[in-house]
């Protein structure tokens, strides 16, 4: 592709729901079911994309290699049930998205069996408009993140204006290397009191790892995250703020003793609500300092339950707590067990009158 622009195009009239009845009889005889396949698609121009889909009806792009285009794949105006399936898409020109939801109204999309890779701003982007039921399960997504520009992540959801829900992503490999505000996952809403402009999501049975933060949540409602393996996070493993009823269970915060790096590791959780957070293992953080913080940190938050977790040998604290109402923590392992301790308390717990409102 030598000029700005998709490579290819697909542009079809639906403009309604999935539902079997709001379908003109045009998008079932000529439209429906738009595929590219085994093809390369190579960017020559700094606005070079690859492959648009506008007005598509079941739009299948399977066997595909997209590199050096600045949209591997576009997502514009409205689309439904749309497939992305064992593609390559590599190397992004410039601040690259591999698969860019732009302001879209969509439902049922699934990206599956794909390696997204190299992009620097995001692998897998959803910005703005109406998103429901977003699938990204058994891909390899890694190396998205741009050292010379802020926020970059592998896949970064972002609701701030519009709302995205109902999503999983399973079954991944996400990795990358710092970069500044960079995330494996980012997903964020709007600043609602309720946090619910983005929500309904399940991160489940992944590998993420090297990045700034591993999973970064805001502004969120409903999120479970669970049999992940994080690992070598530079600030923080996972990061939730102005959330709401989300349940962190049965995860690894570890770091494999051969890698290096300036990783800290670790959970924070800030103006808060209804979260649980149960059967961790968190392993050697270097979160917090001196004078506050930990590998487990709860700040302004409440109604907050950290059960049955391991805590091992934390730099300054196992948990601490501040400024919380509602807050237990219980049935939990916290212990230093090297040669030289540094862990200064197991548990800390400040103030807890009335913290503000998570919202």
């Amino acid at each position: 592709m030598d000029g700005p622009g998709p490579a290819v195009r697909l542009v079809g009239t639906h403009a309604k729901t999935a539902d079997p009845a709001n379908f003109e009889p045009r998008v079932w005889s000529s439209q429906r079911l738009p595929t590219v396949s085994q093809l390369e698609i190579v960017g020559n121009h700094d606005q070079a994309d690859g492959i648009e889909l506008e007005g598509t009806m079941q739009a299948t792009i399977s066997g595909v290699l997209i590199r050096r285009c600045r949209y591997g794949v576009h997502l514009v105006k409205r689309n439904r049930n749309v497939l992305v399936a064992d593609s390559h898409i590599y190397d992004g020109r410039g601040p690259a998205v591999g698969v860019f939801f732009d302001r879209v109204n969509l439902h049922q999309t699934i990206i599956t069996g794909c390696h997204i890779s190299y992009c620097r701003h995001a692998g897998v982007k959803v910005s703005g408009g109406e998103v429901r039921n977003l699938q990204i399960t058994g891909c390899d997504i890694e190396y998205n993140h741009d050292p010379a520009n802020p926020d970059s992540a592998d896949v970064w959801i972002d609701a701030r204006e519009g709302t995205v829900r109902e999503g999983t992503i399973a079954s991944n490999t996400i990795q990358a290397k710092g970069s500044p505000r960079g995330a494996n996952v980012r997903i964020e809403g709007a600043p609602r009191d309720d946090s619910a402009g983005a929500g309904l999501w399940a991160i489940t049975g992944n590998i993420l790892q090297d990045k700034q933060k591993n999973v970064w949540l805001r502004h969120c409602r409903g999120v479970t995250v669970t049999g992940n393996s994080f690992a070598s996070a530079f600030e923080r493993s996972l990061v939730l703020e102005h959330c709401r009823h989300v349940v962190i269970g049965s995860n690894t915060f570890d770091h494999n003793p051969d890698y290096t790096g300036p990783r800290a590791d670790g959970i924070r959780v800030v103006r808060s609500a209804g979260i649980n957070l149960q059967n961790l293992i968190v392993e050697g953080s270097r979160a917090g300092g001196p004078d506050e913080g930990g590998a487990i940190e709860v700040v302004d938050s409440s109604e907050v339950l950290i059960l049955g977790c391991q805590v091992l040998d934390p730099e300054f604290r196992g948990i601490d707590i501040r400024n919380c109402r509602n807050t237990k923590v219980s049935e939990c392992t916290i212990v230093d067990r090297r040669t030289s301790p540094t862990m200064r308390e197991p548990v800390r717990v400040v103030g807890g009158d009335k913290p503000p409102a998570p919202g």
